[in-house]
């Protein structure tokens, strides 16, 4: 199958299809007479783990490590599923992971409790209200002109009405 009818099989864009290619997740695929990439079921199979893989937190860095073990991923789930020794090549690469994502939540963990903190300190009755705003409000950030001249947005405000 083309790739259009590939990318779709495997819940994904042509886009991504090329984008595993150049980055050694996927082998270089047939070409039919006229150049055009030519995906069989086992290519199915390979893209539906790595987007499993990329889907569980591994990066394409990750996934590169151990892409001389996607197809035997792909030929047998049971081994990932059901508790199989974990080949040597590649236990590294997902304890690695493991611990790049816990130091992440302890990151975000110090990061919210900072947060809180501060967000403990602005209660409504101790904010002062400023004068011709009425009720108050919370601001975050001083008022500055936003693109072309408009005022009233907020220091760092992303979107918002126009």
């Amino acid at each position: 199958m083309r790739i259009g009818d590939a990318a779709a099989a495997a819940g994904t864009t042509p886009r991504a299809l090329r984008f595993y290619e150049q980055n050694g997740l996927l082998p270089a695929p047939a070409r039919s007479a006229s150049g055009q990439r030519v995906y069989g079921p086992a290519d199915l199979a390979r893209i539906r783990v790595v987007r499993e893989l990329l889907g569980l937190g591994l990066t394409v860095r990750d996934v590169r490590r151990c892409a001389d073990r996607l197809d035997e991923l792909a030929g047998d789930p049971a081994p990932r599923r059901c508790g199989g020794t974990p080949h040597p090549g590649t236990a590294h690469v997902v304890a690695g992971r493991v611990a790049a994502l816990d130091a992440e939540i302890d990151r975000l963990t110090r990061l919210r409790d900072q947060l809180a903190a501060v967000a403990g300190q602005f209660t409504p009755a101790a904010e002062p209200t400023p004068a011709g705003v009425r009720g108050g409000g919370s601001r975050v950030g001083p008022v500055v002109g936003g693109p072309r001249g408009r005022m009233g947005r907020r220091a760092g405000a992303v979107g918002g009405a126009r």
